[in-house]
């Protein structure tokens, strides 16, 4: 199967209390998953401008993503049926302080990211640990370690 190279901006969002930010895709084909907000690099776009842009549409935050914590590749389908190579880039934010978070806005979500996103919720690790479905990044729990 060949696959199509797939630059793409993840942010681990931490709320005040540490906790993480995923949301459930729940895709007709295949069974639910968490992820970190984030997604593929447009056109010309660095991954940092990326990442900024993905949090916004995602959350409705607009916050400085600052550097790069940690690289990875991962293979996979995508929601589209397109087979990737994913380089992700992984961003840290924290949630400013005056923001609620509860009041994560959705409303930039795509009309695909409607239809799949349907959920979101803050993790802490010990939830995390505890989820039954699978989440992504899977060293999710380690990259949060080493944060602390």
């Amino acid at each position: 199967m060949q696959r199509i190279p797939r630059p793409a901006a993840r942010i681990l969002l931490l709320d005040r209390a540490g906790r993480v930010l995923l949301f459930r895709f729940d895709p007709p084909d295949r069974p639910p998953f968490w992820c970190t907000p984030g997604g593929a690099l447009d056109p010309g776009e660095s991954y940092e401008q990326a990442a900024r842009r993905e949090l916004l549409e995602e959350t409705g935050i607009d916050a400085d993503p600052g550097v790069e914590i940690a690289c990875k590749l991962a293979e996979f389908i995508t929601i589209e049926g397109v087979p990737v190579t994913a380089d992700e880039r992984y961003f840290l934010v924290r949630l400013p302080g005056h923001v609620d978070p509860e009041a994560i806005d959705t409303g930039g979500h795509t009309e695909l990211e409607r239809q799949v996103m349907r959920s979101w919720r803050w993790f802490d690790p010990c939830e995390l640990a505890l989820l039954d479905e699978p989440w992504y990044p899977e060293d999710l729990s380690e990259l949060l370690a080493a944060l602390v």
